[in-house]
């Protein structure tokens, strides 16, 4: 088609000729001072004197910025925890001449270890939100069942330990299921638990052995072996060292590895930090908590065994008050009573601080009934240290 004109008037412009009508800027290019999607146009254009916009931490993920090495322990839980054993360490070794020697030291580790096989698992359960106050009773509902069933059934001892596990987890499963299903504070349900297992633990063996101490059962077959396990004592040159210990050991490794090392860990933190939110990115809220309940049994079921091994008979007014122990070591070691910031390492240096405490103050000769106030004390001042530590970590952000 030809397009005619007039003498002197100009040629009508054809779309996409490449020049642009009056007023309007060119297509494809924005006005000026005018960025494109609403960007600076710093992100744009990469000119003298200006820089590209980088993603930002949360974008690149907090873990691959590098840190100064003050600036990373500060961010570390179990720091306070660390300080003070280190302070107290140091203060009975000066005031206890016998604090220092191997006898001494063991004699600290295995009770260290009799607290923080029970505390490193609660810590879990702390950075999970939660609380558990029967893990004290628990311990000894594990210790009374092994022992009455072997006893009762004259089964090899091996035989009532199997069955101690499968009651004791069931015990754990049981608060976390009620926990998940009925939405109730979790200080609810293990405090109901705890009653009912001090209950039980009386009643029962008081039907069943006449008494409120359970048979010997150290002639029935199995028994050595299962000592060997759950009680022995291991030499190391002159050092005599408690197996316990070597349960707790690795009781931290495995708790430390699941923390920093796996999803579950991860969801642990989600959980601890904010259910809602947890549970609206994917993570398994319940089945994360019914794990952590079952993790809190399984390591009552290594103490009661211990229990029952070590001492032959088993009282069954037992472990009534030593949950408060197990979250007094947690805590120290830098656990929030809020969830979702804590550590296994922190929760068996605060259980070291106990064995610490305990033997130190006998080790000095010192009057043992001021060892509460003085735990009391310590607890306090840790908990303080921590808060401390922590905003300051927050700071260096």
């Amino acid at each position: 088609m030809t397009v005619t004109t007039e003498p002197g008037k100009p040629e009508p412009e054809k779309p996409g000729s490449g020049k642009p009508e009056p007023g309007k800027p060119e297509s494809g290019k924005p006005e000026s001072g005018k960025p494109e999607s609403g960007k600076p146009e710093s992100a744009q254009r990469g000119g003298e004197g200006e820089t590209q916009d980088a993603p930002g931490p949360a974008a690149a993920g907090d873990r691959l910025v590098h840190r100064p090495l003050p600036v990373r322990l500060l961010r570390r839980p179990e720091l306070g925890a660390v300080v003070g054993a280190l302070a107290l360490f140091v203060f009975f070794a000066f005031v206890a001449d016998s604090f220092l020697r191997a006898s001494s030291l063991s004699t600290v580790l295995y009770f260290s270890s009799t607290i923080g096989i029970m505390a490193v698992p609660v810590a879990l359960l702390m950075i999970g939100g939660e609380f558990d106050l029967s893990t004290g009773v628990m311990v000894t509902s594990s210790a009374l069942v092994s022992s009455m069933f072997s006893y009762q059934m004259t089964a090899n001892t091996w035989v009532g330990v199997g069955v101690s596990l499968l009651v004791t987890l069931g015990i754990g499963f049981f608060n976390g299921f009620m926990l998940t299903r009925t939405k109730l504070p979790s200080f609810i349900i293990t405090l109901a638990t705890f009653l009912m297992l001090t209950g039980l633990n009386l009643g029962l063996t008081k039907v069943i052995s006449g008494t409120v101490t359970t048979k010997t059962i150290s002639d029935m077959e199995g028994f050595d072996s299962a000592r060997a396990v759950f009680a022995s004592t291991l030499t190391l040159g002159s050092v005599h060292i408690q197996i316990t210990v070597v349960w707790w050991l690795l009781l931290v490794a495995v708790a430390t590895w699941i923390l920093l090392r796996t999803s579950a860990g991860n969801w642990i933190f989600a959980v601890g930090g904010g259910v809602d939110a947890a549970r609206a990115v994917g993570v398994p809220v319940a089945r994360t908590k019914i794990g952590l309940y079952l993790g809190v049994a399984f390591a009552a079921w290594i103490s009661g065994q211990h229990l029952l091994f070590n001492y032959d008979t088993v009282q069954s007014g037992e472990g009534v008050g030593n949950e408060l122990i197990y979250i007094a070591a947690a805590v120290i070691g830098g656990c929030l009573l809020t969830g979702g910031y804590g550590s296994a390492i922190g929760a068996a240096v605060g259980a070291f601080i106990f064995g610490m405490a305990n033997k130190g103050i006998i080790y000095a000769q010192w009057n043992p009934d001021w060892f509460k106030f003085f735990l009391g004390a310590m607890l306090l001042l840790a908990t303080l240290l921590n808060a401390w530590i922590r905003k300051r970590a927050e700071a260096t952000r």
